[in-house]
């Protein structure tokens, strides 16, 4: 009666704040009380106050066997709080579970259809595959109910037993097909039955590709978006099996497209059409029209009130359709770029995979540009300068600098900055950089990129090794340096301007890094190509002198090593001139460099890591012994001029000289093929220490004609110089045309250095080109032109140009053709074919043609190959596309043909739920054959008996009272002397209780049924024995026993009745 109710716990909830689980507890404790009630009202709106605590987080699961009693109750408002506990608390391993398997079954088959819904509605949470089995028989004839919501609810439930238990699907089908080409049948009944089919349609569609024409009616005349929707995905899965669809789905999904207003529609229609295949690689003008219609749906979808939603969604269809019409999608270049500059980062990583999708040659430098740009705007290092400016200078000036940085983009997150600059790698080095134009633009690229990629975060231990997984930070960083890396050994015609960026890049992390650590991953391949290509370097004594710098605040030791490496080779080229004489200036100033080279080296002969440490010792030692040499030679003098130390101009030069390194494809060792006969397990000697040994004391003989060692330390003899005339070169000489890189935006996007050493390249590319006109401010202007006609005008004219007096040449063209060929004068010669442009020749990864195929290929694919437990991760991926969004494996469903005959199956002839009520058939056919039985052997008894005398009532067994028990004890043994002689002698039951003894007295009918206790013809009164009664006294018979026929016919029946 004062029991809280469900409102009274949400308003106390809401006042105690502050100290909800103290009243949560109390109210708990409450529950627990009240729901042990045998009132069923009490405990049904106990149960509603539980169920709304575990929503909350509290466990109920103590509570499973009230929930089940609330389910039974024969009220509906509270076994609809019963349904809903087990809803929420029931689980698969519930131990009550089996207990409400009666109930639903019970309930399934309910006449009211508001009872029948609970369960229906319950079993999709609770389903198990032998309570799956169980109700399988009682659920299936509600396919059939008269009320529509029956039904519909019937197949869904229907379609999530399949799911854990597949045979489901195979007894339920033939009904289900029947609902659906049931054309009277409700709309809501067959929406659902196509959201199931369309469910399993992608798992075998070949089940469904009959019901073709009924779904193809549904798609036309159906009306219902959602079916639609769910009719369009499904005919997607069944086009690739049938051809001959696409042509029948084209008219009506072009008709949907057109004159859909609801955008989710529309949308479903272009996926559709894309998965299904509909697009294709065909030329067909169908295909053609509806992929167009498409794309321009797709661009009103992005612009379409800048919803942020539908942009997304048509990125994705966007990323779909410029597989096989890319060139469709490049004409909305416009729209698709404006989405990079979205808000939302989720719509511009997919505008980034389109992006990547659609770029070429012509627009690669428009997208980068774009990209760039967004990158140096959200990375403005400028930022922490004008705050700083701000505080020094006037107030006006501080808030104009402060509305300023208002105005400016937020910062980029680290991650998406990191995978803008991975995605510019990408679609610029993609096909071995077929759409790289300009590699001068590309290089100066990378070399921004470097500036503005994030620092990098990794944590190295003692040895310089890093701790942990890599740093991605670091990973692009070294990852933009190694494309510098590529663009120099691959391209040739730009090497030296790969080579000047390596040096710029080495100059700024010096100035930049004087005091704290180099913590740029770019640093190892701009070391290498610096060291690599140093005869390419502007200034190498400067480039020496910021490695030096930057060698003892280095940690990785990767990094350290290919330092050490590139500086020991710009030495060797600074110092190793062997065309210079031993001057005293040129002996101190090689003698300084060394000591400061010994003197950076010496502290890294105990670094932890032993690359560095062999390295180190190794150029230290050698350089010390060249130190030595160069003091002991004398310098050159006027009267004796002395050649440098051999140390010093062969000895060192020689460790880096000899083949040029060229770039490897990744699989080449893979396509080295396995020598016959070569077995790695074997060793390559049985007594191997011992042959080691014997080598170390081994004197090889010395080779006179040593062809290696010529090659590398004997000079080349110069080559003779063709003595043909200039003119007839420069006649074939390739006509080269330098690249525009007037490009609107590069302003925004390079740093003023940069601009200022590209303005400057041009000029001076361009200072004789008579079809340039330079600035204004330039100093070729300034100066006056100097192209070869300025020249002639300005000596005949003087300062002042005079049009009139320009002299008028005769320009003989046959001539000119005739003279530099050698043929007669007058002959007709053949002109020759305009020459193309000349392309950047761009040199492929070397590789060798083996047991494999050569072509380049990713590491992931290696490791694909190589390593059979890659299989394991594909597994992995496959089972997370399997999981569906009610958490079941439902891949089973793909063995399980629906149109299977029953002999296929493995019971030979019936379903598992058939077989079970078959099994239940026979049971209850076995045990009303035993009760006829029973019945017949009773009767048949009951013949006997009356045959004999013994009424057909049978002998009813009464238990005496106390006082009558005392009379019937004394008249039992005063019949016991007389009774003794008589041949129907029988026995008398004795039942005791309550540790009392009980007689009995049995009476049998004569023939004329003289009354019990009497001494005429057919009468007997028997007593027990005293052991037998001594056996009744121990024994607690607990009812009233009624003999049957047999014990009132045969002997010895009354010691066996007494038993209980």
């Amino acid at each position: 009666m004062f029991e809280k109710s469900l409102y009274d716990l949400i308003r106390g909830l809401r006042n105690h704040k502050g100290n909800e689980k103290e009243y949560i507890q109390n109210c708990l404790k409450e529950c627990r009380s009240e729901i042990k009630s045998q009132d069923m009202d009490v405990k049904a709106t106990a149960l509603l106050k539980i169920i709304y605590l575990e929503m909350n987080g509290h466990d109920m699961s103590w509570a499973s066997f009230h929930v089940l009693e609330v389910m039974s109750s024969p009220k509906y408002h509270q076994k609809r709080v019963g349904y809903l506990g087990a809803v929420q608390s029931f689980k698969t391993d519930t131990e009550v579970l089996m207990l409400a398997t009666n109930l639903l079954k019970k309930d399934l088959s309910a006449s009211s259809p508001i009872v029948i819904s609970l369960p229906i509605a319950a079993l999709p949470h609770i389903i198990t595959p032998s309570l799956a089995l169980s109700v399988l028989a009682d659920l299936l004839p509600r396919l059939s109910h008269s009320h529509s919501a029956i039904r519909k609810k019937t197949i869904v439930t229907l379609y999530r037993l399949a799911l854990v238990y597949p045979e489901t699907l195979r007894a339920a089908w033939p009904k289900i097909k029947e609902r659906l080409m049931d054309k009277h049948e409700d709309p809501s009944v067959t929406a659902a039955i196509v959201n199931v089919v369309c469910e399993l349609g992608w798992r075998r569609p070949q089940d469904f590709l009959p019901l073709a024409p009924r779904l193809f009616e549904l798609l036309v005349d159906g009306g219902n978006n959602w079916m639609a929707i769910k009719l369009i995905k499904l005919f997607a899965t069944l086009t690739p099996l049938e051809p001959r669809l696409v042509r029948k789905l084209l008219p009506p999904l072009t008709d949907l497209i057109r004159t859909t207003p609801a955008m989710s529609l529309l949308y479903e229609c272009i996926n559709g059409i894309i998965q299904g295949g509909i697009l294709g690689d065909s030329e067909d003008d169908g295909r053609e029209e509806i992929a167009s219609l498409c794309v321009s749906k797709l661009r009103g979808m992005i612009t379409f009130n800048g919803d942020a939603n539908l942009k997304y969604v048509a990125l994705l269809a966007f990323n779909r359709i410029v597989v096989t019409h890319p060139f469709l999608v490049a004409q909305q270049e416009d729209v698709i770029m404006e989405c990079i500059d979205s808000e939302d980062i989720t719509i511009r990583i997919k505008a980034l995979d389109l992006v990547q999708g659609m770029v070429s040659s012509d627009n690669l430098v428009s997208i980068v540009s774009r990209l760039m740009r967004q990158l140096k705007t959200s990375t403005n290092p400028n930022n922490d300068q004008l705050d700083d400016l701000s505080t020094d200078s006037s107030e006006e000036m501080g808030a104009e600098r402060r509305s300023r940085k208002r105005d400016e983009a937020p910062p980029l997150p680290e991650d998406y900055t990191i995978d803008v600059i991975g995605r510019i790698l990408k679609m610029c080095s993609q096909n071995n950089y077929s759409s790289v134009v300009d590699f001068d633009w590309y290089i100066d690229v990378l070399t921004q990129l470097i500036r503005i990629a994030p620092a990098s975060r990794k944590e190295l231990d003692s040895d310089g090794m890093a701790l942990g997984p890599k740093s991605t930070t670091a990973d692009i960083s070294e990852s933009i340096g190694n494309e510098l890396r590529n663009v120099a050994v691959k391209v040739k015609a730009v090497r030296a301007a790969a080579v000047r960026a390596a040096e710029l890049i080495i100059a700024k992390l010096s100035m930049e890094t004087t005091s704290h650590q180099v913590i740029s991953g770019s640093l190892k391949p701009v070391a290498w190509i610096a060291g690599e290509y140093a005869n390419l370097l502007s200034n190498p004594s400067d480039t020496l002198n910021h490695l030096l710098q930057l060698i003892p605040r280095i940690r990785p030791s990767e990094v350290l090593a290919t330092c050490l490496q590139a500086s020991m080779k710009l030495f060797a080229l600074i110092a190793g001139n062997d065309q210079t004489y031993w001057t005293a200036e040129r002996k101190s100033m090689v003698s300084l460099l060394m000591a400061r080279v010994i003197h950076t080296y010496e502290p890294l002969v105990l670094h932890p890591s032993l690359e560095v440490q062999e390295r180190a010792v190794e150029f230290t030692e050698l350089l010390k012994l060249t130190a030595e040499a160069a003091s002991a030679q004398a310098s050159s003098t006027d009267e004796l001029e002395q050649d440098p130390p051999l140390l010093l101009t062969q000895a060192i030069p020689s460790l880096f000289q000899g083949w040029e390194l060229n770039s490897v494809a990744v699989g080449a060792q893979l396509n080295v093929p396995m020598p016959e006969g070569l077995d790695l397990d074997e060793p390559i000697h049985p007594n191997l220490s011992s042959l080691l040994a014997q080598a170390d004391s081994l004197m090889l003989p010395i080779q006179e004609d040593d062809e290696f060692s010529a090659y590398y330390n004997e000079k080349a003899a110069p080559t003779s110089i063709s003595s043909e005339p200039a003119i007839n070169r420069l006649r074939d000489a390739p006509e080269t045309t330098s690249g525009s890189y007037q490009q609107a935006t590069e302003d925004s996007y390079l740093d003023a250095d940069i601009i200022a050493r590209r303005k400057a390249e041009r000029a001076e590319r361009n200072r004789d080109d008579p079809f340039y006109i330079g600035d204004l401010g330039s100093p070729s202007r300034s100066q006056g032109t100097s192209t070869p006609i300025h020249n002639i005008l300005q000596n005949e004219n003087g300062p002042d140009l005079d049009i009139d007096s320009i002299p008028i040449m005769k320009l003989d063209l046959g001539a000119i053709s005739s003279s530099g060929v050698g043929g007669a004068p007058g002959t007709p010669q053949r002109s020759k074919a305009p020459k193309s442009r000349p392309q950047i020749v761009v040199a492929a990864d070397e590789t060798l043609v083996g047991s494999r195929p050569s072509t380049p290929r990713t590491g992931s694919q290696h490791d694909s190959d190589a390593d059979p437990s890659s299989a394991s991760a594909k597994s992995r991926a496959a089972r997370k596309l399997k999981q569906s969004l009610l958490q079941v494996d439902s891949s089973h469903l793909r063995n399980l043909s629906l149109e299977a005959s029953h002999s296929e199956d493995s019971g030979g002839g019936a379903l598992p739920h058939e077989k079970l009520a078959e099994t239940d058939a026979e049971m209850a056919k076995a045990m009303k054959e035993v009760q006829r039985l029973r019945l017949e052997m009773q009767r048949a008894n009951e013949r006997i008996h009356v045959a004999q005398g013994v009424p057909t009532e049978g002998v009813v067994v009464k238990s005496k009272k106390k006082k009558e028990g005392k009379k019937a004890k004394s008249k039992s043994k005063s019949e016991e002397d007389g009774a003794g002689a008589g041949e129907d002698e029988k026995e008398k039951k004795v039942v005791k209780k309550k540790k009392k003894k009980a007689e009995t007295e049995v009476a049998e009918g004569g023939g004329e049924g003289a009354p019990v206790g009497g001494e005429g013809e057919g009468e007997a009164v028997i007593t027990v024995k005293k052991k037998e009664k001594e056996k009744v006294k121990k024994k607690k018979p607990k009812r009233i026993i009624q003999l049957g026929d047999e014990d009132a016919g045969g002997t010895g029946a009354g010691a066996e009745a007494g038993e209980p």
